[in-house]
């Protein structure tokens, strides 16, 4: 039995094109999820992964599956459609998951096979027997896994084409921040895979950098800290000799041994999403966590920095406060922080978040021809109606935070401060140039988003039913 796993491609996400931009290899990820499943899978079935993301494969040419499993965020979800046709049509069996086909249940429903809605640990095995046994369902609800039960990741089907490879150690956030979906489709409690299997896996893995795809690798509490703790020195102890990249809050900052025994375990970087430059910004998005102690950002970076481990900062456009000039002062304030990397995204109203609900209630998507307006929904373009800022308007603040950010004289800036600290200049460098090189295709992309609003095609709008 044949099983082909597919992580699909979105055209509009210039930053995944490992062909378009030789920096992009360092941005693009493996599609974990599909690894798992991989590993989950018996040895009777034959499993390969593809991932489109490294470029288009000739399906023509592959032996024909006897069973098709995709997995897809909101912005995939045309691309999963068109394959699941595809395929259907050679009589091939397909089924869907992921966190679009757990939110958006009928629209995926009529267009596959079999949808597994939450994580599939749990209901995987049951949908291989059913297809052997030629009674598949429609419908498999996997809700949260045995996170300690969940087998390694499959690392070795993947191709060489990744800077980095990937692995996770936790489950889920109890922040529940508004624009969201981490909460809803993996839960609000902080689960935790055993360290001596973490540790395993991160030994088996091939590539010298790696991405820890936890959306809060250490958590919030105490009991979540010294757990991280407990697994840095495992780290450190194994004589494992990768560099890694993981997402936590700021408060990761706050610990000066665990900031130690992170970087001994191969820490090299962070992400924060530090989402506005206001208070008022991080009480909309629900992100109290970051002001509840009048916190000096700077300070925390710069504390984060001393350890040898960059800081890449996510902010958001098109809040609610976000007026005219919203743009420059965020890269104002990413700059006087000290972060490495600036990560500025569009406010995005992804299917399951509150966010969303709020926006579809009042009416507030200015594209929701569902599915083909999907596609824009990567957080790269301005999908909404904001309350301060026209489309014009926001794609201008967006335009302006990045070219203050990383013009060429603060990119210079960075890496000669970098330098002169020892503080990991050549990974800061090439994620400023692969910034600017995508901020480059950026805008022409939102030239040509702007010529499809305008379109008289889009002169009425539609507020499809996409069967939440």
């Amino acid at each position: 039995m044949r099983l082909c796993l597919i992580n699909p491609s979105n055209p509009l996400v210039s930053m995944v094109r490992v062909g378009g931009s030789r920096w992009n290899r360092y941005r693009v990820w493996k599609p974990l999820s599909l690894m798992v499943l991989a590993g989950l899978t018996p040895p009777e079935w034959e499993v390969s992964i593809v991932d489109e993301n490294l470029g288009m494969p000739n399906y023509l040419a592959m032996p024909r599956p006897d069973l098709v499993g995709i997995t897809a965020f909101t912005s995939q979800a045309n691309r999963a459609y068109e394959l699941a046709a595809y395929f259907r049509g050679l009589g091939v069996p397909v089924v869907m998951g992921g966190i679009h086909a757990t939110m958006c249940l009928d629209e995926v429903s009529a267009r596959v096979d079999a949808v597994v809605t939450g994580e599939a640990e749990g209901v995987w095995a049951k949908v291989l027997d059913d297809v052997r046994a030629g009674r598949l369902q429609r419908r498999y609800d996997g809700g949260l896994a045995e996170i300690g039960a969940v087998l390694p990741a499959r690392h070795d089907l993947t191709g060489r084409g990744y800077a980095f490879g990937a692995i996770q150690t936790t489950r889920g956030c109890p922040l529940n921040c508004s624009f969201c979906s981490v909460t809803a489709f993996n839960g609000a409690k902080y689960r935790q895979r055993p360290i001596p299997d973490v540790v395993r896996e991160f030994a088996s893995i091939r590539e010298k950098y790696v991405l820890v795809v936890d959306d809060n690798l250490i958590g919030t509490s105490p009991e979540h800290l010294a757990r991280a703790k407990e697994l840095f020195r495992a780290l450190a102890q194994s004589g494992a000799r990768h560099s890694w990249v993981a997402q936590a809050t700021i408060n990761f900052a706050d610990d000066e041994e665990l900031l130690e025994l992170a970087a001994r375990a191969g820490c090299r970087g962070v992400f924060i999403g530090f989402e506005s430059s206001s208070v008022e910004g991080l009480r909309e998005v629900g992100k109290k966590f970051n002001f509840i102690r009048g916190r000096d950002f700077r300070a925390s970076v710069r504390r984060i920095q001393r350890h040898n481990i960059m800081v890449v900062g996510s902010f958001i456009i098109g809040l609610d406060v976000d007026g005219p000039g919203a743009g420059r002062r965020i890269a104002e304030v990413a700059s006087h922080y000290g972060v490495d990397n600036l990560n500025a995204l569009f406010l995005t109203p992804l299917p399951g978040t509150r966010l969303w609900d709020q926006m579809w209630a009042e009416d507030r998507l200015s594209l929701d021809r569902f599915p083909q307006d999907w596609n824009y929904y990567t957080l790269t373009f301005p999908v909404a109606r904001y309350k301060h800022l026209s489309t014009d308007g926001i794609i201008r603040e967006m335009v302006a935070c990045n070219r203050h950010f990383y013009s060429w004289p603060r990119i210079l800036r960075r890496a000669w401060s970098s330098l002169w600290r020892r503080h990991a200049p050549l990974i800061g460098l090439v994620g400023s140039l692969s910034y600017r090189s995508n901020f480059r295709r950026d805008c022409r992309a939102y030239a040509d988003f702007q010529r499809r609003l305008d379109s008289p095609s889009r002169a009425a709008p539609s507020r499809a039913a996409i069967g939440q």
